[in-house]
């Protein structure tokens, strides 16, 4: 009966040992689900990131390809015009621009 006893207390040591591991030690469930968490917002960079990198390798692939792509860039961000085309600008005096349309008072609430 005294075995018994002892084995029993062995058993109920392990048991607590176990229990302390699996929610307190190196890998427990809430490192795991920290990490869990972790890989998920990971996951959701990562995809953004490839989207963005999608789109810039179309970019390429158009500038290399095609000589659209290239002209409307040098055209908006260098504001370069073909020959024989004339450009014009138009410039609004500093005192001289349209007043802002008004805004509804229902709206602001």
């Amino acid at each position: 009966m005294r075995a018994m006893r002892w084995v029993l207390l062995g058993l109920v040591l392990l048991l607590g040992w176990l229990q302390y591991r699996l929610w307190f030690g190196i890998g427990s469930a809430g490192e795991v689900a920290a990490l869990q968490a972790q890989v998920e917002h990971q996951r959701r960079e990562n995809s953004g990131l490839k989207e963005r990198n999608a789109a810039l390798a179309a970019e390429v692939r158009d500038l290399k390809e095609g000589v659209a792509a290239a002209e409307e860039r040098a055209r908006s961000e260098l504001g370069m015009i073909r020959p024989g085309e004339v450009f014009y600008r138009v410039v609004e005096e500093p005192g001289q621009r349209p007043a802002p349309p008004p805004r509804d008072e229902e709206s602001q609430d």
